[in-house]
């Protein structure tokens, strides 16, 4: 067996996530579950977590405490055959504080910022907007929660990271999603009980010049129940998005099933399915399904997705707060920008490689829609590709490298203008 094999997805597309960096053995059982090319991409900037420390008195909750934090950069360029090309780069990152734990309660605090670089970044009709805010810099306390753990018991107040289906941090560009939410947990054996409310939420998905913005006029209530064993995950979560443009309730479940031919080779099978329902006719009324298979062969994966949504007359999706969960994101394309007033369907084709610290990616995704009241048929075709390179545990180098091919009018009516580009995205970082 090679000696460092690619971590796969579970789902619809082959995963950049970052190789083990210790040169010993993996079986298929240990590799990540990432659910799409969008959440594979994402994974590449990630900052990972460090265990906190446990301590016996007050004042040692300081003195043990952990200074964490990344150093990013990002180069955007992106090219519309109707506009002007645009690029920018930006130098940011994190710094996070984190206290120890003393009888169940530690706390943490972070702050993210962006900042492009003038010289090599456009300006005017050439300034691209991906990285920063419209003038150019953005600077938040991103985190700052107080949190309680008591056996299997788990509440953190504040701001923070979640990753929900649909709520999560979506971190592919400078600033990642991140909430003011009031999350409980309680594991039971295999299961899991998850209860709270998010209320507010900023970074790349929410508008760097907004900061944050609420997720409804009451918040949005969660509740979920998760399953799993070595063989079976199965989870379903409850939204209530209160009254605001995306005002609904929504049903999320999905399961996943893994087959180990041996220690190299196995199969991953999953299935998902979304409801939404409006609430005072917001526009939001929408049922998704979803498939998926992946066959993972040594350093070798070979997958495919599925996902179909149907909607009411002028209605549509809504993929949550942040990239969402669907089998068959892209990074740029969601089954979201299709489902309005229609029907619509898209599919995903992916493959990945891995030798050495590289991981290599690629992705073909198809997304079609059905004609419209104004008889408008919407059909795109997305190709991914990424490289990632990673020499040790801090550090990252990656370059992502989008096309979408928009077969339809470019400028038919509410459609996404900039379904005729090509994005290319150079990614460093380093962790500490």
């Amino acid at each position: 067996m090679f000696k460092k094999i690619i971590k796969i997805s579970l789902v619809a597309s082959l995963s950049l996530s970052t190789l083990n960096a210790a040169q010993e053995e993996v079986k298929t059982e240990d590799r990540d579950r990432i659910p799409s090319v969008q959440k594979a991409i994402q994974t590449v900037g990630n900052i990972p977590e460090k265990e906190v420390s446990v301590v016996d008195n007050f004042r040692h909750m300081f003195e043990d405490g952990k200074v964490t934090g990344q150093i990013r950069t990002m180069y955007s360029e992106y090219y519309n055959e109707n506009a002007d090309n645009t690029y920018a780069t930006a130098l940011g990152g994190q710094l996070k504080y984190e206290l120890a734990e003393f009888n169940g309660f530690n706390a943490g605090v972070a702050f993210s910022t962006t900042h492009n670089l003038d010289m090599i970044t456009g300006r005017d009709t050439y300034f691209n907007d991906n990285l920063s805010s419209s003038s150019s810099h953005y600077t938040e306390m991103s985190e700052a929660y107080l949190n309680y753990a008591y056996q299997d018991f788990n509440f953190r107040a504040g701001r923070q990271v979640l990753d929900t289906p649909l709520a999560d941090s979506d971190d592919c560009r400078m600033i990642p999603n991140t909430f003011e939410a009031y999350i409980a947990s309680l594991a039971l054996g295999d299961f899991t009980l998850i209860g709270g409310a998010v209320y507010e939420w900023q970074g790349g998905d929410a508008g760097l010049d907004d900061g944050w913005s609420k997720t409804g006029e009451n918040g949005t209530y969660v509740g979920a129940v998760t399953y799993a064993t070595d063989i079976l995950e199965a989870n379903l979560w409850y939204y209530n998005v209160t009254e605001s443009v995306n005002a609904v309730n929504a049903v999320y479940l999905d399961a996943y099933t893994n087959f180990d031919l041996n220690d190299d080779m196995a199969l991953h099978f999953g299935v998902q399915y979304l409801d939404e329902s409006e609430i005072d006719n917001s526009g939001v009324d929408a049922s998704i399904y979803g498939v998926m298979a992946e066959f993972v062969a040594f350093d070798i994966g070979i997958n495919a997705a599925y996902n179909k949504a149907t909607s009411k007359n002028g209605t549509q999706s809504f993929s949550g707060f942040g990239g969402g969960t669907l089998f068959t994101s892209m990074d740029n394309m969601i089954l979201d920008n299709m489902t309005k007033n229609n029907d619509s369907q898209a599919y995903v084709l992916g493959l990945s490689y891995s030798i050495a610290d590289f991981n290599l990616l690629y992705a073909y995704g198809d997304f079609s829609a059905d004609k419209d009241t104004l008889e408008v048929k919407k059909h795109v075709v997305e190709q991914d590709f990424g490289v990632e390179y990673t020499p040790n545990d801090n550090v990252v180098l990656a370059a992502i490298y989008t096309i979408d091919d928009n077969k339809e009018d470019a400028t038919a009516a509410d459609f996404l203008n900039d379904t005729n580009g090509h994005n290319f995205r150079l990614f460093a970082s380093y962790n500490f």
